[in-house]
């Protein structure tokens, strides 16, 4: 990589770091994907700041050509268009080339959802006679109460509940905080882990996390997807979850309760709206079931076969 390389990869990371606060794993996924665009330009003779747009098509042809799947290729075409509004902005090139170029079409990913019965499930299969049951119990109703993200879950402090208000302040992605009610059962079940967690010997510097380990420091996100898994297992739940299945379904509840996407947006902390989105596309599936279910054409038909 030359110079000149090195020095737009360079100045592309402090932009990313300065406008959108990734972290540093993000930061060298994001750098390590331009620098396959400045690879491949180089062998073909090609400099990134005049660059047009079939330069950039040939580029994402190559990624499909050397079989990455097209997700992967989704996400190195948004970073190649990240990267040349960071050249715009910095006044390296007067136009962006980029305006055009096309992502690939993948398939849509409808996530699993737990209906409430099946949370009731994960929740009873407990073992509220161990140290960590009631634990256990205050994060999945957390989860699902609130639709945190894990990452959300086991950095959440005690000087984040506002209990008497029913809202927790929640650190997402980017550093950015927002509020979010809780319902009066997660406040219930977070009062009765405080009676175990007032009686712990709790680890210097972790004090204000809110759920602990048994050698009192603040849980890792693997501890919480593991819990997960084996609750599921034991609940004889056949669906693939993990805790970001809690935040789905919690989405997806509410929708079908008729709450709003800008709500639910806020809630969840999502940044773009087409991301909530996905959510009418798993609530229009159910509806589906459901008529297919219940509607008495349907049943009529059933019966006659």
């Amino acid at each position: 990589m030359t110079g000149k390389q090195q020095n737009l990869i360079k100045g592309y990371s402090r932009y990313m770091k300065l406008q959108r606060n990734f972290s540093a794993n993000t930061l060298a996924a994001y750098a390590n994907d331009i620098g396959k665009l400045l690879a491949f330009l180089e062998a073909e003779d090609k400099d990134p700041v005049t660059a047009q747009l079939s330069d950039l098509q040939a580029f994402a042809a190559s990624l499909h050509d050397i079989g990455i799947c097209p997700r992967s290729q989704c996400r190195i075409l948004s970073g190649v268009r990240t990267f040349y509004h960071y050249l715009l902005v910095d006044g390296y090139v007067d136009d962006d080339p980029t305006e055009l170029l096309e992502s690939p079409r993948i398939g849509e990913h409808l996530p699993e959802v737990l209906t409430l019965e099946e949370v009731d499930r994960l929740q009873q299969a407990i073992d509220l006679s161990k140290w960590e049951g009631q634990r256990n119990k205050a994060i999945i109703e957390v989860l699902y109460s609130c639709g945190l993200r894990v990452s959300e879950l086991v950095t959440l402090k005690l000087s984040d509940l506002y209990l008497d208000e029913q809202f927790l302040r929640v650190t997402g992605k980017g550093q950015k905080t927002r509020l979010v009610p809780i319902s009066p059962v997660a406040i219930k079940q977070l009062q009765l882990w405080f009676v175990d967690r007032n009686a712990m010997n709790i680890k210097p510097g972790e004090e204000d996390y809110v759920f602990l380990n048994r050698r009192g420091a603040h849980l890792t996100r693997t501890m919480i997807l593991i819990m997960i898994k084996r609750l599921g297992q034991e609940a004889g739940i056949a669906k693939t979850i993990s805790p970001h299945t809690l935040r789905h379904s919690f989405a997806t509840s509410l929708l079908e309760g008729g709450a709003d996407l800008r709500s639910i947006q806020a809630m969840l902390g999502h940044e773009s709206i087409g991301t909530t989105e996905i959510y009418t596309h798993i609530s229009t599936t159910t509806l589906r079931e459901e008529i297919l279910n219940h509607h008495p054409r349907n049943i009529a038909r059933h019966e006659a076969q």
